[in-house]
């Protein structure tokens, strides 16, 4: 049988833990500084940006992706913007299982917070957006979201705009016509590619030990020896790959994940792993929203992902370090302008 995409990412992930197993399988071996590296090594460092190539960013380019991140107009009736959903002074979401789009219209999975996106692999739960310039364009036109018509209907209504369209010439300077679809998605996308969020974790990683309690240092061991980081590695904690929801134990859902993308039959049930950072203020969990709190959302994965059932103190005890991931927002660089 052909191995799929998720199963690749998955044995990858598998590896780096079980060779982590393998050097410190002693529960008692790994001191602060140990803990500490461990930590480093898995994670990394979170940077203030993260760049594109392809879309090099700008000042003039992220005050036009601010402006309209807020802006009503890019939805037909004039009443949605990105924030709706992503609300930025709450973590960038809207605390639904799903949200509200077009005439009260729902989608079927939740929103995922943009705080920290841009450094994930793919963007959607299903991957189907490269980046979030890609992603930034799929909501405006959906009909069930912002449903707007035509991508020459939003650049029809944003060129009536004076405003918009000095912005969109310092933005964009010595092209022709800078509004375009594709230049609102870049401006966003330059937006969003600072939205990170620093956290006490980040400090600790940084060397200072101090950074976290000894309750957080204990959650964080427990986080990695329960095999959590086998899927929820790197500087987002997570994002970094697909996996199969219910890869030990069955998971009952109806939504066939990635395989409505590519409709390939290994990719039933595959979603792109969230992450982690703001966790503990991004409820409710999962793809639909289903799961209400923290604490049982770390049960069902450890359970439906890892096989293993957690007793209460070890899930208490990962609840406790994830809550220390909650990072600053940068409240100046957020505020509508």
């Amino acid at each position: 049988m052909k191995m799929g995409k998720w199963t690749e990412f998955a044995s990858a992930g598998f590896a780096v833990v079980f060779s982590i197993a393998l050097s410190g399988s002693n529960a008692h071996a790994w001191g602060g500084a140990e803990l500490q590296k461990r930590a480093q090594q898995t994670f990394g460092t979170l940077p203030t940006e993260v760049p594109n190539q392809d879309n090099p960013i700008t000042d003039a380019k992220i005050n036009l992706g601010r402006k309209l991140y807020y802006e009503t107009k890019l939805s037909k009736a004039g009443d949605i913007s990105c924030n709706s959903c992503h609300d930025l002074t709450r973590f960038g979401v809207d605390g639904e299982p799903t949200s509200p789009g077009h005439k009260g219209q729902r989608g079927a999975r939740n929103s995922p917070t943009v705080y920290n996106a841009a450094l994930h692999f793919v963007q959607f739960w299903d991957g189907r957006a490269a980046n979030v310039e890609e992603q930034a364009k799929g909501p405006i036109l959906n009909p069930v979201e912002m449903a707007m018509p035509s991508e020459g209907t939003v650049v029809s209504r944003l060129a009536k705009d004076r405003e918009y369209r000095e912005l969109f010439v310092k933005a964009f300077p010595g092209v022709k016509k800078p509004i375009t679809y594709n230049n609102v998605a870049r401006a966003i996308g330059a937006f969003e590619r600072r939205l990170v969020t620093p956290s006490r974790f980040d400090a600790y990683l940084a060397g200072d030990t101090k950074a976290l309690s000894r309750a957080e240092r204990k959650g964080l061991k427990t986080f990695m020896d329960t095999g959590c980081i086998a899927c929820h590695n790197g500087s987002a904690i997570g994002g970094g790959m697909y996996q199969k929801l219910g890869l030990v134990r069955p998971f009952e859902t109806k939504d066939h994940g990635r395989a409505d993308v590519t409709k390939a039959a290994a990719d039933e049930k595959v979603f792109k792993v969230p992450a982690l950072r703001n966790i503990a203020e991004t409820a409710p969990y999962f793809h639909d929203g289903s799961v209400k709190t923290l604490d049982e959302a770390v049960r069902l994965m450890a359970a439906h992902q890892l096989g293993k059932d957690l007793k209460d103190k070890e899930v208490q005890s990962i609840v406790t370090f994830l809550q220390a991931l909650t990072g600053k927002i940068d409240t100046a660089y957020i505020a509508p302008q």
